[in-house]
């Protein structure tokens, strides 16, 4: 089984929509997809406007539609950071805060911590991600057992999902598939508009499953047609080598 996360485009974030080069890199992102085996492929995406304009320009050529799911919206649970008091998305903290925390690096704890329990929505939320992750891999017979997968037989054939979605929830679900914090994720990595993120199943013994990540944040298809790299969500300089 193959996850395929795709960012949205360059995001009209006060519109819920793409920019003009939001349009210009999801219609490259669509000629690098018209490229897989999409007979192979089922779609899925975020019920927001920006990650929905981006998967149609590739829905509209293959003549095919995806199945929206709630749970893949932006994790944006507001919290106020202690060192700007910028009130928004949980993360993009200052790292002389957020590093002196020890519960930050722990897949469980990070939850408990004062920062995340300012928002009592935010845990619940969570769990609501990794659960529907974890009901859609089942879908395709993959049953979760501790922090790995157990594959059974299905009578779905499909061996690619793709999920147009954002970057903060991106990193839930890959927090969950790897078992590590997702505040790591959310500081560590960064995942630029159209980005492709590739995380497969290692199936070598006993029908378990663990998901691997082949590729993170992938813009081939940008440099391809000659479209420089957004920087939302970014706070340096993109490189474009």
């Amino acid at each position: 089984m193959r996850i395929i996360f795709i960012r949205h485009g360059d995001p009209d974030y006060i519109n819920d929509a793409l920019t003009e080069k939001g349009v210009r890199e999801a219609k490259l992102l669509s000629d690098r997809i018209m490229r897989w085996p999409a007979d192979r492929i089922d779609f899925y995406c975020s019920p927001l406007g920006r990650a929905r304009q981006t998967a149609s320009y590739t829905l509209e050529r293959l003549g095919r539609q995806a199945v929206i799911h709630d749970w893949m919206k932006e994790f944006s649970y507001t919290i106020e950071d202690p060192v700007t008091g910028r009130i928004g998305v949980p993360w993009d903290f200052m790292p002389e805060y957020w590093t002196e925390i020890p519960q930050m690096y722990d897949k469980e704890a990070w939850k408990k911590t004062d920062i995340y329990r300012s928002n009592k929505e935010l845990a619940p939320a969570y769990q609501e991600v990794c659960d529907g992750l974890d009901n859609l891999l089942a879908r395709y017979g993959y049953q979760r057992h501790h922090a790995y997968y157990v594959h059974s037989v299905s009578e779905n054939n499909c061996d690619t999902i793709v999920i147009f979605c954002h970057l903060g929830v991106t990193c839930v679900m890959l927090s969950h598939l790897l078992g590590i914090s997702p505040v790591l994720l959310w500081h560590g990595m960064y995942l630029a508009p159209t980005s492709v993120t590739v995380a497969a199943t290692e199936e070598r013994m006993n029908n378990a499953a663990y998901f691997r990540t082949q590729m993170i944040g992938d813009v081939r298809h940008l440099a391809n047609g000659g479209e420089p790299i957004s920087a939302a969500g970014y706070f340096t300089d993109v490189f474009e080598g």
